[in-house]
């Protein structure tokens, strides 16, 4: 199952408070202004600092 449309609307990154592209495919989405990448495990996104991955 998919992220809904709405949740996608609401969300926004935790440290900036900017867009986020979702990488569905790749279970994450991802800040690129912060280059952070946060998981989405279980149809549930981990939009936790603590939990990010830095982008190359």
């Amino acid at each position: 199952m998919a992220l809904s449309p709405e949740l996608k609307d609401i969300l926004a990154c935790p440290k900036c408070k900017g867009e986020l592209e979702f990488r569905e495919a790749d279970h994450e989405i991802r800040c690129n202004r912060c280059r952070l990448a946060f998981r989405i495990e279980d149809d549930i996104p981990v939009m936790l600092l603590d939990e990010a991955r830095p982008l190359l």
